[in-house]
């Protein structure tokens, strides 16, 4: 007789080492190759995060103006590439575009090895590029010239650049440019365990990649923070947050934005959002922050009536806000949560494929329990179809 498993979504299964980051749900903290995400924000940039992501450590001023260079270098879009752009249908899902765009990107790289190296440049590629796709496919399916990438402008300016045709506020860059950092790694999210897995099969960086961003494009994944601001513009107003919010958890629904799998917490992430979130209301003038807010503090105090327990904001609170006030599409809040973490995503492809810890990758085949029909040792009888009722 089968017995159903306890170990549904393999929680808390361990199932390969890291040296990528760490992320203590308990206390709060979330470390990248040992730097803590609270000291990265304030002093580092995406561009040296996604460095470091990819090179163990923080770089030298040396290595870190090679990998600026290979990244400007890169921003470009395959003109085959551009003309498939131009004749998807209009209202396609962005996360969709995105992930066969990438896919197609693998037959514009000519290059047959499969090394560190070539691996190295094949992730710069892909962090330069997917911000360009993006902005691209937005700009074409509203009908807009697309606009050439600046050479002069850090990454995080040069996608609002090629996004809005305007060169971006220093303010807005720098917001921008700390949530790329706060979202770039997360260990073994969903996203993130199928990149691994697809890489496990020796299959190309462009498959993992591509893969990856199929799992993020999952409401359960990279879609809350999409589903958060639908959920502030159904609420439109502040005072209104409390019966929204009531009446959504007498209806036992969940209130996107708040609690997490692994945070037991306030996420760190959504800490440093819920500031962004602060400052751009201030200088915009838009009430969004203030009924963000209001939203954590009436469900924390609703769900501790509730169940007796407190729960806490998680990344996608906040930065739907965030986005929404940089002008910034909410369709692709989610594709710009691919464009960010594709450093973590090409940093555990290589971890995968080059682990020091194997003399060759371990290809991924969990156990499944069977708990399907069962007629007996030899299976069940099969009956011709005329025979069946």
């Amino acid at each position: 007789m089968f017995v159903e498993t306890k170990n549904i979504g393999l929680r808390n299964i361990e199932v390969a080492d890291t040296k990528i980051s760490a992320i203590d749900g308990i206390n709060g903290k979330l470390i990248y190759r040992g730097y803590d995400i609270l000291d990265l924000v304030k002093k580092s940039s995406y561009e040296e995060t996604a460095c470091m992501l990819l090179n163990d450590d923080l770089p030298s001023k040396t290595v870190l103006s090679e990998f600026n260079d290979k990244l400007i270098d890169a921003r470009t879009v395959p003109d085959g590439l551009e003309k498939i752009l131009k004749d998807i249908p209009k209202t396609a899902n962005p996360m969709d575009v995105l992930q066969s765009s990438v896919a197609v990107l693998a037959a514009y790289d000519n290059e047959k090895l499969d090394d560190r190296p070539t691996n190295y440049n094949r992730a710069v590629n892909l962090i330069s590029k997917l911000p360009i796709i993006v902005a691209c496919w937005d700009r074409i399916r509203n009908g807009k010239e697309t606009i050439l990438p600046s050479k002069d402008l850090g990454h995080a300016a040069n996608f609002l650049y090629m996004l809005t045709g305007n060169i971006p506020d220093a303010e807005f860059a720098r917001i921008f440019d700390i949530c790329l950092i706060l979202h770039a790694e997360h260990s073994f999210n969903a996203s993130t365990f199928a990149a691994r897995e697809v890489s496990s099969t020796r299959a190309h960086m462009y498959a993992a990649v591509s893969a990856a961003i199929g799992a993020l494009s999952g409401e359960l994944h990279g879609g809350a923070n999409f589903q958060v601001m639908k959920m502030l513009l159904d609420i439109k107003t502040e005072d209104k947050v409390e019966s929204w919010i009531k009446e959504r958890l007498a209806e036992d629904k969940k209130i996107m934005g708040m609690g997490h799998a692994v945070y037991k917490t306030f996420d760190p992430r959504a800490e440093v959002l819920r500031e962004l979130s602060r400052r751009l209301s201030e200088k915009t003038g838009e009430p969004w922050y203030k009924i963000t807010k209001k939203v954590e503090d009436v469900t924390a105090e609703e769900m501790k009536k509730i169940k007796g327990s407190d729960i806490f904001p998680n990344v996608d609170l906040y930065s739907a806000s965030t986005y929404y006030m940089l002008k910034i599409p909410t369709d692709l809040n989610t594709p710009i949560f691919a464009i960010s973490r594709v450093a973590g995503w090409t940093a555990h492809i290589i971890e995968e494929k080059f682990a020091e810890a194997a003399p060759k990758p371990m290809l991924y085949r969990p156990k499944a329990v069977y708990v399907g029909k069962y007629c007996g040792p030899s299976g069940c009888e099969y009956l011709p179809l005329e025979k069946r009722q």
